[in-house]
Parts: C-alpha cells; structure tokens; sequence
C-alpha cells in the first residue's frame, strides 16, 4: 500500500503519541482537521484530503468519541524513522 509523504509525516506524529482533533458545523459535518503532536505542536501537512485518505484505508480510529490515534495495522504501514525504532542491540 503507497503512503503518501504528508499521510507517512501524520502517522509518524500519531505514532509517538500525537493525536488528530476534528472541528464539526452546525450540522455535524467536519469541516477542519487539525493534528497535534504530543507535545501539543500542530503539524501543517495534516489536512482534510489527508485525514480521510488515512480513516477510509483503516490506519487511525477513534474510540469512544475520543481524538483519532493510529491502529495497529496503521503502526504496521510505517515505514521505520530512526527516532521511531526500537533498539535491540545491546551495548
């Protein structure tokens, strides 16, 4: 499955913990996405097209009314960042 650059950058700040807020109209229509990281930077790269790209192909969910956060399979789809890998090597 090909990722886009903006969608790899939204899931790599999900991943360490960030968080993707939803502002809705009258109606109940989303109308601005907004993703934070966990520090509580906004990350610019995350937009509507994004956002839905990644909810309709099942990498981030919200629980219980809650912020979208990446899923498993979403964690799974991430290409390894040097500041997102676990070490194993033992010095």
């Amino acid at each position: 499955m090909n990722i886009s650059k903006p969608q790899q950058r939204t899931l790599h700040a999900l991943a360490q913990g960030g968080r993707i807020l939803l502002e809705r109209d009258q109606r109940g229509k989303i109308v601005d996405v907004e993703c934070l990281s966990r520090e509580g930077w906004r990350l610019a790269e995350c937009d509507l097209a994004v956002f839905k790209a990644l909810k309709h192909r099942g990498l981030i969910i919200s629980r219980a009314g809650g912020p979208y956060q990446i899923t498993r399979e979403g964690l799974e789809r991430l290409r390894p960042q040097l500041d997102n890998r676990v070490s194993t090597r033992r010095w």
